[in-house]
């Protein structure tokens, strides 16, 4: 298919490569301009489910960190420097 289109193109090299890449330009604004926009409302990317359990501990209340608790682990994955000899 793509050997058809660059025997179609007329000119030499150089207005086939120019006028190939203006092609690929136009496609691809046109995709993304028109196609997926459209298309946009039928795909299932914001149909997002939350599982109850989420946000509550084992008493059923909801555990929301204070302004200055850290909701994870500062030090867990960063062992204390060991003194150096």
């Amino acid at each position: 298919m793509y050997a058809w289109i660059w025997r179609k193109l007329p000119g030499g090299g150089w207005s086939k490569l120019t006028m190939s890449l203006a092609l690929v330009s136009v496609i691809g604004l046109l995709l993304w301009y028109v196609v997926f926009p459209w298309a946009t409302p039928l795909l299932p990317f914001d149909d997002v489910q939350v599982e109850a359990g989420t946000g509550e501990d084992a008493g059923g209340t909801t555990v929301v960190p204070g302004d200055d608790e850290l909701p994870y682990s500062t030090t867990s994955n960063q062992p204390q420097p060991s003194p150096s000899r």
